[in-house]
């Protein structure tokens, strides 16, 4: 963990570094790699930044925020869909060290609107929320979100359910029911919770474009537009509509925000910021919870095992990579027409991050590319763009 970094330090000012901790990324080779990818049919826009050692050493965007439209820069803003769990940990794990809140709290004491069979929102704690061990049905009642029902009722009326497994034993992954935590910040800080993310994470880390809300998408002086890939026919992206489905659910879902913004972001993640999110806020956050089994027979079918032990953390999930089991820290995220995804070695401050508005899979080989880079392992076409090989998902 982070907190044994000074130690770590102290010993690596007096022993050289491995070859594997002296290899630069080949950014050259990865701006041609974006680039090629950028120009695939089932793109829009892209953009991409890279940490290395704890600096921003690469951010830049591809293609356009629409079809005949306006270049995309590192300062346009996408959506970042799940990776808004992160942030709502990270709001969480700050009001914890200000001993406002425990994660032992039970949901019930904060009087917020989840109901859980059984009355278990007395038995469910906000550590319990922020791993998605509620013992409910994995996206409980998003169809319902997206037919335009209010998260409150949702919320309330997922008490109905058949339990699959007791609280805390299971991980269940949610959207409507993990959304509870912003009704949670909400009564402990008396503020929307929009601003209390912002006074607490946006502001204190220079994110100059990021927001919460369909509003301050569309208000950017940039914005990449959403595009759905085309079931049936071949041809270029069809263009969607911005919704407030899971805007309305905002810890779940609802931050935007650029690749440098999110840069940023996954700086203050690998404990760069110390005075916004300590050490022991890290440890919080990134210190797994459970095994995520269908996780990873997702990443052992489509990326051959080079991510293993899948787990998830509170609002993260957390890796062991490559054949040596370096930990990595990430999630990914999506909603109609945008992708996102963040992952990161907080030992060695590097990681990278990226958004896009199409729902295409091929940038999900972003990561791996990246992050065998960094570890100088053996290339290989993760972006799938001189085979079929690779796959990607959320």
């Amino acid at each position: 963990m982070r907190f044994l970094r000074p130690a770590l330090l102290c010993l690596l000012a007096v022993i050289a570094l491995p070859a594997a901790f002296a290899q630069a990324i080949d950014y050259d080779r990865l701006d041609q790699r974006l680039t090629r990818l950028a120009a695939e049919e089932d793109m829009v826009g892209l953009a991409v930044a890279v940490i290395e050692d704890g600096e921003i050493r690469f951010a830049k965007g591809y293609g356009y925020t629409a079809i005949g439209g306006a270049p995309v820069t590192d300062e346009t803003v996408f959506r970042w869909a799940s990776l808004s769990k992160g942030v709502a940990a990270s709001q969480i794990a700050i009001l914890a060290g200000q001993a406002r809140l425990n994660l032992s709290d039970t949901v019930a004491k904060f009087k917020t609107s989840l109901r859980l069979p059984g009355g278990g929102e007395t038995q469910a704690t906000l550590e319990d929320v922020l791993s998605h061990r509620l013992g409910i049905v994995s996206n409980a009642y998003d169809t319902t979100l997206e037919d335009g029902r209010d998260p409150v009722e949702i919320r309330e009326s997922l008490l109905r359910l058949k339990p699959i497994c007791a609280i805390g034993e299971c991980h269940t992954y949610q959207n409507v029911a993990f959304d509870t935590v912003a009704e949670v910040v909400e009564q402990v800080t008396q503020a929307k919770y929009a601003d209390a993310i912002d006074a607490s994470l946006f502001k204190p880390l220079g994110m100059v474009t990021a927001s919460i809300g369909r509003v301050g998408l569309e208000a950017s002086p940039s914005w990449a537009r959403p595009y759905a890939k085309r079931e049936r026919d071949s041809g270029p992206p069809r263009p969607k509509t911005v919704n407030d489905d899971y805007y309305r659910v905002p810890a779940a879902g609802g931050v935007n925000g650029s690749i440098r913004d999110l840069a940023l972001y996954a700086r203050a993640q690998m404990g760069l910021v110390p005075d916004v999110l300590s050490d022991t806020a890290l440890e919080m956050m990134q210190t797994p919870r459970i095994y995520t089994s269908r996780e990873q027979s997702g990443l052992s079918r489509r990326y051959k095992g080079h991510m293993k032990d899948a787990r998830y953390a509170l609002g993260w999930r957390v890796y062991k990579y490559g054949d040596a089991g370096t930990r990595v820290v990430g999630h990914r995220g999506a909603v109609e027409g945008y992708r996102s995804l963040i992952l990161f070695d907080p030992e060695r401050d590097t990681g990278v991050v990226a958004l896009w508005n199409s729902s295409s899979r091929l940038p999900v080989g972003i990561e791996f590319e990246v992050m065998d880079m960094a570890y100088n392992l053996p290339p290989q076409d993760w972006m799938a763009l001189d085979t079929d090989s690779a796959g990607g998902g959320k």
